[in-house]
């Protein structure tokens, strides 16, 4: 295995959140500001949301949430709307999903999913129908389904080979979702695909090592990189699709699992925080070019079950997360040197 590298980072903290939270979700929207909203604050199950303005560095509330949730998923659509489905609360698993409108700043409900679940995955079809797959509601679930932002309704579309959740999904170059790893009382080793124009799922190569609450990439090449996962430590591993194969690649510095993966547009990854044996605050880069680890300055602060997003100036915003004792409402931005 290759030694790591190390790289000089630049970390700034921008505007604190408004509030404090973790197991939340961050979307970036069309006018480039980033809605972040729900979560957890370590008391309370939180509706609450609001948006930062990469032009000021500053958050301001937006509408709230017709309901509280954390560990569910949204997605931005084609239409500028956000989507948010599912997740849980103090009154168990949702099925809910609702709408948020960037230019009214408002959220209304729309359609029902099938199933309730949380711990699920979202993916943005290239036809602009969202995949809903797997998740957890008393079991892990197998089922998949579509929303159609045309007609706001669900549809149950074909089940998955094996129940999972905290697993993930990735869009490929064919359109196909490669669904991989997840939990189904244990830590899964198998991934499938999905593809929309025929709705069947097709079991694909096994990954090398089972994991949940881990990341997968998709790479400029192609290929799909997880990293981490309970289970996973700190390994990664390629996917390449021509082949339907996994290979195991050079090890990351830090074990680490709830972490984030931002693809940035020099092609490079950057992994951010997750936890250990404590939340973490380092930081490293993937070079796909020569498939090794480069090293790179800490963030400010220690997180874990944060969110990373790409911003239009190409900065990553990380916002939230947990630090061991609290839920934190810190914010910071990573630009290279």
């Amino acid at each position: 295995m290759n030694a790591p590298k190390y790289f000089r980072l630049v970390w700034c903290n921008t505007g604190d959140l408004i509030e404090p939270r973790y197991r939340h979700t961050a979307s970036v929207l069309a006018d480039g500001k980033v809605l972040v909203a729900g979560g957890y604050d370590g008391m309370r199950y939180l509706k609450s949301a609001e948006l930062y303005d990469p032009s000021t560095g500053i958050w301001t509330t937006t509408g709230m949430m017709n309901t509280q949730r954390q560990i569910y998923t949204a997605s931005v659509l084609t239409n500028g709307k956000v989507l948010v489905a599912g997740g849980n609360n103090a009154y168990g698993y949702l099925h809910t999903a609702e709408l948020y409108d960037p230019l009214t700043g408002i959220w209304i409900l729309t359609d029902n999913m099938q199933n309730a679940r949380y711990a699920h995955t979202a993916t943005v079809l290239t036809n602009g129908k969202v995949l809903i797959t797997g998740g957890y509601s008393n079991v892990y679930l197998d089922s998949a389904e579509l929303y159609d932002p045309s007609t706001e309704t669900w549809t149950n579309t074909s089940n998955m080979n094996s129940g999972r959740g905290y697993h993930t999904a990735s869009i490929q170059r064919d359109g196909r979702v490669l669904v991989a790893g997840g939990s189904t009382d244990g830590n899964e080793n198998s991934a499938e695909l999905y593809d929309p124009l025929t709705e069947i799922w097709t079991y694909t190569g096994n990954m090398t090592i089972a994991r949940q609450r881990h990341t997968a990439s998709v790479l400029a090449n192609g290929k799909v990189l997880v990293t981490g996962g309970m289970g996973g430590e700190n390994s990664a591993e390629l996917y390449d699709s021509a082949t339907g194969t996994w290979r195991v690649i050079n090890n990351m510095k830090d074990e680490r699992f709830d972490h984030t993966a931002s693809v940035l547009a020099n092609g490079r990854v950057l992994i951010t925080g997750g936890y250990s044996s404590s939340a973490l605050n380092s930081a490293e880069l993937y070079d796909s070019s020569t498939e090794s680890w480069i090293i790179t300055e800490n963030m400010n602060h220690m997180r874990n079950d944060h969110t990373a997003s790409i911003l239009i100036n190409g900065k990553i915003l990380v916002a939230g997360g947990y630090d061991d004792h609290m839920a934190i409402n810190s914010t910071e931005l990573y630009q290279s040197s």
